[in-house]
């Protein structure tokens, strides 16, 4: 969003599968979530795509009651410069906001989606935000020399580069960051929500990206999952064990909801598929899963009391 410019700025590792798809990963593990089997924009189920029109829209009346304020102020202040002048500015300013929401939009999906580190979050929104501005200010002084030419037959002087562009870059950090948490708070609820009502409607099931291959299986047949690397294993009831690209982190943020526990730094386990648990010394134990057996360290009491209770 533009300010006042011109006369008015004088106013006061294991096995090498599932690179096809790359990062891409379940991110709720119940049907009807992020899991990437319906079709649509990005994977996105029909409830996340409305929410994203709202943030959408949310912003686009954000920006023109902002433009239509800074129109009266400017009139207010310095009624020298008419109105067409403010007016231009401004409609020129929110109308190339409008086009460039999709910058931000992207970056809340990707930040949800792929869940990056802040290694990598900080500077793929910096190199957005750059993005961003650069669009923001070369799409308005288009439309402001066109408009200029047309409607006033006189030029419009943006001023040196130097300056005018950190001071416009200034106010689009702004811009950028709260179109960012519009997008993802509605991108967040668009994803819980159809999660909800399918928990309510169906079993639950989890999706596995083993390679080009999508596993769909309930929950309940998952018995344990071990990290295998840059992979996680699932150790299914029927002895499968398909892989998939993720952290053990982000499989348990899908699967804690459904009874699932980290006994060990590289093992998660289905509460209701333990059929015993066996002292191993000095604090430790074993996790019995019918014929299965896994860890369960000391280190993590937590589960230790969870699957005991």
């Amino acid at each position: 969003m533009s300010g006042v410019k011109d006369d008015a700025r004088d106013l006061p590792k294991d096995r090498a599968r599932g690179q096809a798809l790359g990062d891409q990963r379940s991110l709720a593990g119940t049907s009807g979530t992020w899991a990437g089997t319906s079709g649509g924009l990005f994977g996105m189920t029909g409830e996340a795509r409305l929410w994203l029109k709202r943030a959408w829209l949310l912003g686009v009346t954000l920006v023109s009651a902002i433009a239509v304020v800074n129109i009266l102020t400017i009139q207010h202040d310095a009624p020298r410069l008419g109105l067409i002048r403010p007016a231009i500015w401004e409609i020129s300013s929110a109308l190339v906001t409008f086009c460039i929401f999709s910058i931000p939009g992207a970056m809340a999906l990707w930040m949800i989606r792929a869940r990056p580190t802040w290694r990598l979050a900080v500077p793929g929104h910096a190199a957005a935000m750059l993005l961003y501005s650069i669009l923001h200010v070369a799409g308005f002084v288009a439309l402001r020399r066109l408009a200029h030419g047309v409607l006033l037959r006189e030029a419009y002087h943006f001023g040196p580069l130097a300056t005018e562009f950190p001071y416009e870059f200034r106010k689009d950090m702004l811009s950028y960051g709260i179109a960012s948490i519009i997008f993802w708070l509605a991108l967040r609820r668009g994803a819980q929500r159809p999660a909800e009502v399918a928990a309510a409607a169906s079993p639950a099931t989890f999706d596995i990206l083993d390679g080009a291959r999508l596993v769909r299986v309930p929950v309940a047949d998952i018995l344990a999952v071990r990290s295998a690397g840059n992979y996680v294993e699932f150790l299914l009831a029927d002895g499968r064990r398909p892989l998939m690209r993720s952290s053990l982190s982000a499989t348990l943020e899908g699967l804690s909801r459904e009874g699932f526990v980290r006994t060990h730094k590289s093992w998660l386990v289905n509460m209701a598929r333990v059929t015993g648990l066996k002292p191993e010394g000095s604090g430790d134990y074993s996790v019995e899963l019918g014929a299965v057996e896994v860890p369960l360290s000391r280190r993590f009491p937590e589960a230790l009391a969870a699957l005991r209770a």
